[in-house]
């Protein structure tokens, strides 16, 4: 307890003038060194889907899958009244948890953080696929309030936070301590009833790895605290014969008087799956249906094109006019399975079979690319399709699509030092440890993308470096950067961290007679990177790497949770 108060206490002193909407403010801190800052401006990243570009034209009710490109994972949703309400999980990036708005469930906007302050958040020394875990939004009818239950993995373990209104305030964590494992759901049930579903480990010694059980619990919403003995309600997954694994992610609901139990099957990769389960009430017992798995793509061909893979850990809303409708996750590899968006939200109208239950995808059904909302019609502005972003830090405060690691980036960032600039200052910390680094990020949308930002910096040790990093995690990097070679001349890199090289393999360089530079990195296709720089504000470009391996940084080759993401970043060691 004494460590995480430490932590507790270390990530609230940070100042917050960097800070997203919906974030205390405290008095600006002095940035640890002007002489060494790195100030950037007009940032760009624009992306585009290859895929889209052979599809017909929308009609006004259709929207492009991804509904939320780039990572964007283990989404959640729920309808109150007219209004619809989405969540993804975040890991170890802050601020937690991205709440989206949306009137008909194709037009959508993201309006806050549930996470957004310190101490909601304890994550300083775990690495990036840590942190929080599949959260998952539900709204209480009986005390008109909205419950976000999520999993921190390496700190408080399962807790909730609530709210009244969705935009927040949202309250500090309420943890679970009864309540074991991962992706805890909630279930409201008619009468007035609350329960909690989750992930668990097996019943005595696991029979096999990835051997796992759904329990459940009932909820005191007076209280906030379970009551009641816990109930095993499914042991193994759909077909206990098959052993099947890494049953999670469950969510209750009740349909036509049944209750149904929908939970993901088949780990995170290609076999992941969705699965269904009825009972006549919310603690069981639970038979699974004949239909399962009600959302798939393990059974299609590998090499068939423009593959959407990977799709489980699914949501059920229903749009108040007797349609139903499903956001999930998937994947969309370039080649051979690698990718560098990550796992994205999707979604897909609910159908119902002859007895009733609901299903997304039939065998053979591939996830598609273009889908329908019943009613809507398409706004100027929707969060699927191709990206131009751009930022000139003219504000003093950041775009919600900002990310920062494991806290605010207030100690290392500033809008207000030099408006009209960000400037990343920090006298040690770097992207390859577990601290709170000076780097700013957003998701790379689509595999297609270019990325832009001006900088300005002197290094003065080979030590100091400063530019734009694509980052996967700790040990996967690609970084472009102005820094020291060895024999103390300033210069434009290109480097690639690993986890034997945590500063960086140089794997170019050419001197500079400039500290003010434009910052470029290029990919194609997803499957190569390029890195080239301007010092003439893009007039002219010089090369310095071409044809990196892209998926160097993919899922497939570096394990862990999250997409790649790309942003302005300043080291030191």
């Amino acid at each position: 307890m004494r460590y995480a108060h430490t932590l507790l206490t270390a990530v609230a002193a940070l100042s917050l003038s960097c800070a997203h909407h919906n974030t205390d403010t405290v008095a600006e801190p002095l940035l640890p060194d002007s002489n060494t800052d790195a100030v950037f401006d007009d940032f760009s990243l624009t992306a585009n889907s290859t895929v889209y570009d052979a599809l017909p034209l929308l009609a006004e009710s259709d929207f492009y899958n991804p509904i939320l490109p780039g990572w964007n994972s283990d989404p959640s949703i729920c309808r109150v009244n007219n209004d619809f309400y989405l969540v993804t999980s975040t890991f170890a990036y802050y601020p937690g948890v991205p709440i989206f708005h949306s009137r008909d469930l194709l037009n959508w906007s993201q309006i806050g953080y549930a996470l957004s302050r310190p101490s909601q958040l304890l994550m300083l020394g775990q690495p990036v696929s840590g942190g929080i875990f599949a959260p998952q939004i539900r709204y209480n009818e009986h005390n008109k309030t909205f419950y976000i239950i999520t999993t921190d993995v390496g700190k408080m373990g399962n807790f909730f936070v609530k709210a009244t209104d969705p935009r927040g305030p949202w309250s500090d964590p309420i943890p679970l301590p009864d309540v074991h494992g991962i992706d805890p759901s909630f279930f409201f049930d008619s009468d007035g009833k609350a329960y909690i579903v989750n992930n668990d480990d097996a019943e005595g010694a696991p029979q096999y790895d990835g051997h796992r059980t759904i329990r459940a619990r009932q909820f005191d919403i007076a209280t906030d605290k379970t009551v009641g003995p816990e109930v095993v309600l499914v042991d193994k997954g759909a077909n206990p014969a098959d052993n099947p694994i890494w049953i999670e992610g469950p969510h209750l609901y009740k349909l036509n008087g049944a209750y149904y139990l929908m939970a993901a099957e088949g780990g995170t990769g290609d076999w992941h799956s969705e699965v269904l389960f009825r009972a006549d009430s919310p603690l069981g017992p639970y038979t699974p249906l004949k239909n399962n798995p009600i959302l798939t793509q393990r059974d299609l061909p590998a090499d068939r094109p423009n593959p959407v893979t990977c799709a489980g850990h699914a949501d059920i809303v229903d749009d108040g006019a007797g349609n139903y409708y499903a956001c999930f996750l998937a994947c969309r590899p370039v080649k051979y399975g690698a990718e560098n968006t990550g796992r994205e939200t999707f979604m897909m109208p609910v159908n119902f079979d002859s007895d009733g239950a609901p299903y997304i995808t039939k065998p053979g059904d591939s996830v598609p690319y273009i889908s329908s909302i019943k009613g809507a019609k398409r706004g100027d502005r929707v969060t699927f399709g191709n990206v131009d972003f751009h930022d000139s830090f003219d504000s003093q405060t950041l775009d919600l699509g900002w990310l920062s690691l494991r806290g605010p980036a207030d100690s290392v960032a500033s809008l207000t030092t030099r408006p009209g600039s960000l400037v990343l200052s920090v006298r040690h910390g770097n992207t390859s440890d577990k601290g709170i680094p000076a780097f700013l990020a957003r998701r790379i949308p689509h595999e297609a993308f270019s990325c832009f930002v001006n900088l300005s910096f002197s290094p003065r040790e080979t030590t100091e470096t400063a530019g734009l990093v694509m980052f996967k995690d700790e040990d996967h990097q690609y970084q472009l950067c102005v820094g020291r070679s060895v024999e103390g001349e300033v210069s434009i890199q290109a480097r690639r961290v690993t986890a034997s090289s945590p500063q960086g393999e140089i794997l170019a360089q050419k001197p500079l007679d400039t500290n003010k530079l434009r910052l470029r990195i290029d990919s194609p296709d997803g499957l190569t990177v390029s890195m080239s720089f301007s010092s003439d504000n893009g007039e002219s470009w010089t090369t310095l790497v071409d044809s990196l391996d892209a998926a160097y940084l993919s899922t497939r080759d570096c394990g862990g949770f999250t997409g790649t993401t790309i942003g302005p970043f300043r080291n030191a060691f």
